[in-house]
């Protein structure tokens, strides 16, 4: 995923979360998320994009997908999930990014949890970078960044990144007492 803050590699596990890579995976091979923005950065918490143009526009995703949060894969520091609304099966095309381990996220609500469905291998101080943003109000939208985080691009590498390390805790940061969630509103 190149960012204009950057490129985070992601490694996505497709053995435990099928639908969600396949999900994720044709969007990609689509260049459904090339131009989408990270519209909702909460530090301490997640980064989350995946749905909106730069000028906040939202796109109109595939129909929803399953969710699979029963899958064993917890919302921890690095990992991507599935972001939805209050209905279980309503993820599409918007994701996010853990910026702290959010156990919270894997408990059950409205019937149903945030799925994860890969890590980020390479790249998490860029993710920690669009954490870092500062945020306010846009289009009826909170915590919208006030300098634009696009994705340019992601692309689906062939073969799995020699590279496996651990994303690191930030320096600072408290979680916040918020849900990751796919509706305009949010």
């Amino acid at each position: 995923m190149t960012t204009n803050k950057g490129v985070i590699v992601l490694e996505l596990n497709a053995e435990k979360a099928p639908l969600s890579v396949a999900n994720f995976v044709a969007y990609a091979k689509s260049g459904f998320y090339d131009g989408t923005v990270f519209h909702r950065v909460i530090k301490g918490f997640m980064v989350q994009g995946g749905g909106f143009t730069a000028d906040l526009k939202q796109k109109t995703p595939n129909p929803p997908i399953k969710n699979e949060w029963r899958n064993g894969l917890p919302n921890a520091r690095g990992t991507i999930a599935m972001a939805r609304t209050s209905v279980a099966d309503s993820a599409t095309s918007q994701f996010f990014i853990n910026t702290v381990d959010n156990r919270m996220l894997d408990q059950p609500r409205d019937g149903a949890a945030y799925a994860v469905f890969g890590k980020v291998v390479k790249g998490m101080e860029v993710v920690d970078a669009i954490a870092g943003t500062p945020t306010g109000i846009s289009a009826g939208m909170r915590d919208v960044p006030t300098t634009s985080v696009t994705i340019e691009k992601v692309e689906i590498l062939s073969k799995k990144p020699d590279i496996d390390e651990a994303p690191k805790a930030p320096a600072t940061g408290e979680p916040a007492p918020a849900t990751p969630a796919s509706s305009t509103g949010s």
